[in-house]
C-alpha cells in the first residue's frame, strides 16, 4: 500500500529526511516516533506528495508521489499539525465543499456528513461556525475532513492532540476499526501509549534517519533483553535464592520479591514455584514485568549514531 525508497529531503544545508525506507502493508497501523525536528512531518508531507524529494522516491496504492500527485491526493485521508480550518463557514458547507473537491456525488456527501459527525460527536454543532469550535473539536472535525472520502490511505500527524480523554479514547478506537477494513494508516504522534496502543509496527526516527523500526514486541526484546518476572511472596524471601533453579538467578531483590529473567517462562516459572513451595513458601504472585514502549524509545533516542535495530 505504501512504500519509500531511499527518500530523502535537504532544505539548503540542513537534511531532513535521510534515506528513508518504509513499507506499510494493507490493513498495517505503522507509528512514526521521534523528537521534534526528526522528519517526521517532512516524511508524510513527502508521502502525501506535498513536498517534493530531493531523491529518492514514494509509491502509495502503486502511485508514483511525484509523477501522480492527483492520484496519491485522491487516495489518502491526511491529517496534518495545522489543520486550515475556515473559520467562518459552517461544518456542513465546509465539509460539503471538501465533497465536491472530491467529485462526490451529493448524495454520498450528505450520508457521509451524517454519518461522520454522529460517529466523532459533532453532530449536534453542526451549524456553528468552525470559529465557534474549540481545539478539540476542530481536531475532531479535520480527521472528518481526511475520512470523508472513505480512503484507503490515512496519514494522521497528532490525531489526537488537544483531545480530552474521551474524545482522544474515541479517536483512538476509531482508528483500530479502520485496521479491520484493510485501510492503511501512518500515525505521527508523540504519545508513546497511543502508538502502543494503535501500531502493528513502530518506526523511530532521529535526525531524518530510521533509527529502529519493528513491531512494539520485538523492538522490546531486542532492546531491553529477555522478558522479566517478578516473585512476591507473603512472607519473606530468607534463603529463598538457595533453593531457586542454579540457570535462574535474580537480578534483583527486595524483602519479599525478587525479579528473573527467562526467554523459556514455560519452562523456568513451573520449577521456581516448586522450588518456592518445597522451602515452605507462600507465593502470592509471579507475572511478567511490565516493560513500555516509553523504555524502548528513551534507550533508541539516547543512543549516538543509528542503532539498526529492524525486525518483525
Amino acid at each position: 500500500m505504501i512504500e519509500t525508497f531511499n527518500l530523502t529531503k535537504r532544505f539548503g544545508a540542513l537534511t531532513a529526511v535521510d534515506d528513508l525506507s518504509l513499507r506499510v502493508e494493507p490493513g498495517e497501523v505503522l507509528a512514526l516516533l521521534g523528537p521534534n525536528g526528526a522528519g517526521k512531518t517532512t516524511a508524510i508531507r513527502m508521502i502525501a506528495s506535498i513536498l517534493q524529494p530531493t531523491s529518492g522516491r514514494a509509491v502509495i496504492l502503486g502511485f508514483d508521489t511525484i509523477t501522480q500527485a492527483v492520484e496519491i491526493r485522491r487516495s489518502i485521508g491526511l491529517l496534518t499539525e495545522h489543520h486550515g480550518l475556515y473559520t467562518r463557514m459552517r461544518v456542513t458547507e465546509y465539509l460539503e465543499f471538501f465533497g465536491r473537491i472530491y467529485d462526490l456525488p451529493a448524495q454520498v456527501i450528505g450520508e457521509r456528513i451524517e454519518d461522520l459527525l454522529h460517529r466523532y460527536g459533532l453532530h449536534d454543532a453542526r451549524e456553528l461556525r468552525l470559529g465557534q469550535y474549540s481545539k478539540g473539536m476542530r481536531q475532531k472535525l479535520a480527521l472528518v475532513r481526511a475520512m470523508l472520502h472513505d480512503p484507503p490511505v490515512l496519514l494522521l500527524d497528532e490525531p489526537t492532540s488537544a483531545m480530552d480523554p474521551s474524545s482522544a479514547h474515541m479517536v483512538r478506537e476509531s482508528i483500530r476499526s479502520f485496521r479491520s477494513t484493510r485501510r492503511t494508516i501512518i500515525v505521527c504522534t508523540h504519545n508513546l501509549h497511543e502508538a502502543e496502543l494503535l501500531a502493528d509496527r513502530i518506526a523511530i526516527i532521529r535526525k531524518g534517519k530510521i533509527i529502529a523500526q519493528g513491531s512494539p514486541a520485538h523492538l522490546k526484546r531486542s532492546l531491553l533483553g529477555s522478558p522479566a518476572w517478578e516473585l512476591r511472596v507473603a512472607n519473606t524471601l530468607d534463603g529463598a535464592v538457595e533453593v531457586l533453579p542454579a540457570d535462574v538467578q535474580p537480578f534483583a531483590s527486595g524483602e519479599n520479591w525478587l525479579r528473573y529473567h527467562t526467554d523459556r517462562p514455560e519452562r523456568d516459572n513451573p520449577r521456581v514455584l516448586r522450588a518456592m513451595v518445597e522451602a515452605g513458601l507462600s507465593v502470592v504472585t509471579l507475572a511478567e514485568v511490565e516493560r513500555s514502549l516509553e523504555d524502548v524509545y528513551l534507550q533508541v533516542v539516547s543512543r549516538n549514531g543509528v542503532s539498526g535495530v529492524e525486525g518483525e
